[in-house]
């Protein structure tokens, strides 16, 4: 019981993060209808440029200052980097077909993997001196790394604004509308050049916070980027343009992981002598995703588009 409540809490702080990454993926799908597939990389970009402000701070102030800064200053770079993609390469792209602009995220997938290699190298690098503790926390007689705990409240901060951002502000309110009706939207006076640079902008600054988050738990290296992919299933889960599923999808998806790697580590020490795979934790929620999909195509709150004929 022990072991097992320590894989539900780690799963759900481990989820949480992956939610807020999910949410770069809701807040392009909901005002263009894209998948946006360089988001592993937009998370890859935010945790190296989070670490080279940390390199530069962490000498002239206390730890958590030069790390509260760096994250802030990450944010602001994400916002920039978001508009500047978007104006460059996305903005002639209003009006094409989906497909096409699917394919312009594939090509700029590997346009910042490049750079980051360029930049950054290929080495794995760690954010020294250490920003958390080594030492667990104890919650409720749970161990909980620190790391962990932290990531959970910094990404429950974020998800309360960005839902009350699409709830009570102007311009949430027009990305949903440019997702429901692009032509309606426009005839309104919303104006759809500054929405798609505004999600894109958002989005850079979401997976900047989730690539800082995931470089304090096992370092920065092009592993980060996979997380594009693996938190596809965490946003076709909670429905591709909702903000509340991309928060219990993520938690969903982070306690499937867990609990799926712990209970193979139990079967391989109770029946040493069958062949066990080596991990599911990586397949795990693709089988799951898949099977989801068979009964719930939508997701759980995905707008279900119905066309009468």
């Amino acid at each position: 019981m022990d072991l097992f409540l320590q894989l539900v809490m780690t799963g759900i702080m481990v989820g949480s993060i992956y939610a807020l990454v999910a949410l770069g993926w809701v807040l392009i799908y909901k005002c263009s209808g894209v998948l946006n597939l360089a988001m592993g990389e937009l998370t890859l970009i935010g945790g190296y440029v989070c670490l080279s402000f940390y390199l530069r701070f962490c000498e002239q102030m206390s730890v958590a200052s030069a790390f509260m800064l760096s994250l802030a200053l990450t944010l602001v770079v994400g916002f920039i980097l978001g508009r500047l993609t978007e104006r460059i390469f996305l903005r002639k792209m209003i009006g094409e077909p989906i497909l096409a602009v699917i394919m312009v995220t594939v090509g700029l997938s590997f346009f910042f993997k490049g750079m980051v290699f360029i930049v950054w190298d290929t080495d794995t690098q760690v954010f020294l001196p250490r920003i958390f503790s080594v030492d667990p926390m104890h919650i409720f007689g749970i161990a909980v790394g620190e790391v962990y705990f932290w990531s959970f409240i910094a990404a429950m901060i974020l998800m309360v604004i960005f839902v009350l951002f699409f709830k009570y502000t102007r311009w949430g309110l027009a990305m949903q509308a440019c997702a429901d009706d692009e032509m309606a939207a426009l005839s309104l006076g919303v104006s759809a050049k500054f929405v798609y640079a505004l999600a894109w902008a958002i989005a850079f600054m979401a997976a900047g916070v989730g690539g800082s988050l995931l470089g304090n738990i096992n370092g920065l290296n092009y592993s980060v980027s996979l997380l594009g992919l693996l938190v596809l299933p965490v946003v076709v889960f909670g429905g591709l343009n909702s903000v509340p599923g991309a928060i219990v999808g993520g938690i969903t998806i982070g306690l499937l992981q867990n609990l799926s790697d712990g209970g193979l580590t139990l079967l391989k020490i109770y029946f040493p002598d069958f062949w066990w795979p080596v991990t599911i934790k990586e397949v795990g929620p693709f089988v799951f995703m898949v099977i989801f999909l068979l009964f719930k195509p939508f997701g759980l709150w995905g707008w279900e588009r119905i066309e009468r004929v």
